[in-house]
């Protein structure tokens, strides 16, 4: 009697777990411990991965946070920006913003190729995306932030999309509050997003501009940087956005702006005589206010119109469709 009273208790749990793990999967809503039961290692799987790669190339950690954003500004945040194109579909990667730029793909595939084999078919692409993201800056000296999870994969993407929602390195400082106040932040929430440009590196084509026709620069940076970006030619030559200290993840972008240090038009355009003056400077000067306001604006960020639910798929290949 005992045996039977203990196996029906057994059963019991056993189906309570099981039905926790369906409502945890099926919810339309995201939550911080949504992988709690169904791939508890999922977050140190991620991070362990991202701090390699992040070891093996500094540059990485930009590019993994890059890749969020260019993601989530783009119909939401749902793992479209890593689809590939096929005979039968466009995808995202030929974009404008994005056509020999965008990388970290294949630090996307290994992560994901890991979690296949720990939790096959449970977390989301765009889970990892957002996660990689905020490993990534924690790995390069930055804050962290909470995340929530439960987004799930696209099956469409949009080429036109991409390459309408996403800034420009070309915008004034008009365009920059505009092209983020269609994504619902403010124009404080932008200027702290900027400051992912602590980090990373841009393509001679994008600042060749600014460095050969506008005054607003400093002329010793522009004098060093036309040694590698020639007015024709040399298109994919890289420069760090930051100058000082281009991997770590601090407030020096903001300093480099009050000097005219901005490498892009667009990043100088923040502190030009504008309405966004007083913020580079705020933040130039207080390292802890500038990782807060990013940090809330990444949670914000991560939470663009995710599909949920029912909606979409968990991909077992970010590239493609199930």
């Amino acid at each position: 009697m005992a045996s039977s009273s203990s196996f029906h208790m057994y059963s019991l749990l056993t189906y309570i777990m099981c039905l926790c793990v369906l409502i945890e999967t099926t919810s339309g809503q995201l939550s911080a411990n949504f992988y709690g039961s169904s791939c508890p290692n999922f977050s140190s799987i991620i991070s362990s991965a991202v701090n390699s790669a992040v070891s093996n190339e500094a540059r990485m950690g930009a590019s993994l946070l890059r890749l969020h954003f260019h993601d989530c500004f783009v119909n939401g945040c749902d793992a479209s920006v890593l689809l590939d194109d096929t005979a039968n579909f466009t995808g995202e990667k030929t974009a404008g913003p994005n056509n020999n730029s965008l990388r970290g793909f294949d630090v996307i595939d290994t992560i994901k190729s890991q979690l296949e084999s720990s939790c096959p078919g449970v977390v989301s692409c765009a889970d990892m995306l957002a996660a990689a993201a905020r490993d990534s800056v924690i790995a390069l000296g930055g804050p962290s932030w909470n995340l929530t999870f439960g987004r799930r994969d696209s099956t469409t993407a949009s080429l036109s999309a991409a390459n309408s929602n996403i800034p420009a390195p070309t915008l004034n400082l008009s365009g920059l509050i505009t092209s983020f106040s269609n994504q619902g932040f403010t124009a404080n929430e932008m200027v702290a997003l900027s400051g992912s440009h602590t980090i990373g590196q841009a393509r001679c084509t994008v600042f060749r501009a600014r460095i050969y026709n506008e005054t607003n620069i400093n002329s010793s940076l522009a004098t060093s940087l036309r040694a590698n970006c020639p007015s024709s030619g040399g298109d994919n030559n890289l420069s760090p956005l930051d100058v000082v200290s281009p991997t770590s993840f601090d407030n020096a972008y903001f300093s480099n702006l009050l000097n005219q240090n901005g490498l892009l038009h667009s990043d100088q355009e923040l502190f030009n005589n504008g309405s966004t003056d007083a913020q580079v400077r705020t933040y130039s000067s207080n390292a802890a206010t500038f990782s807060t306001d990013f940090a809330n604006a990444m949670v914000k960020m991560s939470n663009l119109n995710p599909l949920m639910g029912s909606s979409g798929e968990v991909r077992t290949n970010c590239r493609r469709t199930n």
